[in-house]
């Protein structure tokens, strides 16, 4: 008795994690989530433009030259809304993760350039697969993001005193570009659920340096500028709470 009352308990138990009902996303339900957004530039650059030096105009690329995006990883929180059993808006957005700059070409022996702080926050809309009580929920989404940069800095010394020539200040463009997501939901419960999304945002910004470049008729202000394509795949591991 003990035997057959185990065997049936355990098949119930793999019923409810395989195909049982969740009374899940449904039209009107809320829900937030948290985890781990993974950053990971496909990321290409144009050589250093030189504009021009104490307002004479140069107008000159720097031949073999460019930079490099490191991958960074932080903490994401995201908010969302079912308008029906399969349309949700989702807003996502996370601790602004810091990207390390790299040379390339003939800045590569510099290694790390600087550094910068990426905000990126998304508002997306989904479509959810499968049957509003279903426990796995494929989707697809497309949005939009509202990229800009803080805390952008020349870190390397001997780059900017050998290079660039002087104390550099440094500034990025904004940009809003789209987002094209795909993930799945897990539904555990009728309120706990995890997930997982990669989403890809094709955009570039343009990096402005303004150096006080040291020379022999004294300090004469620079203008250099980079444009560096991101195009970052970005992943979302989450679990989330449903209202």
């Amino acid at each position: 008795m003990k035997r057959k009352l185990a065997i049936t308990g355990a098949a119930a138990l793999a019923f409810t994690f395989a195909g049982g009902t969740a009374h899940a996303q449904s039209a009107g339900d809320f829900y937030v989530s948290t985890g781990w957004l993974h950053l990971a530039p496909q990321d290409s650059s144009d050589p250093l433009f030189l504009y021009g030096v104490g307002g004479t105009p140069i107008n000159q690329s720097v031949p073999n030259t460019g930079a490099g995006i490191s991958d960074a990883d932080t903490l994401a929180l995201a908010t969302g809304y079912f308008v029906t059993d399969h349309i949700a808006t989702e807003f996502i957005a996370g601790i602004p993760p810091k990207f390390d700059i790299t040379g390339k070409g003939q800045f590569s022996s510099f290694g790390t350039l600087g550094r910068a702080y990426q905000w990126s926050p998304a508002l997306l809309l989904k479509y959810y697969f499968n049957d509003a009580n279903a426990k796995f929920r494929p989707y697809v989404g497309v949005g939009a993001t509202y990229i800009w940069f803080t805390g952008a800095k020349i870190t390397n010394s001997a780059f900017e005193n050998g290079v660039l020539g002087g104390p550099t200040s440094a500034q990025t463009s904004n940009q809003w570009a789209p987002v094209f997501n795909a993930g799945f939901t897990y539904n555990f419960t009728k309120h706990w659920f995890a997930g997982f999304s990669m989403s890809y945002i094709p955009v570039s910004v343009t990096a402005t340096f303004t150096t006080a470049r040291r020379t022999p008729v004294g300090t004469l202000t620079e203008t250099s500028k980079a444009h560096i394509s991101l195009n970052p795949i970005v992943t979302y591991l989450n679990v989330g709470y449903r209202f």
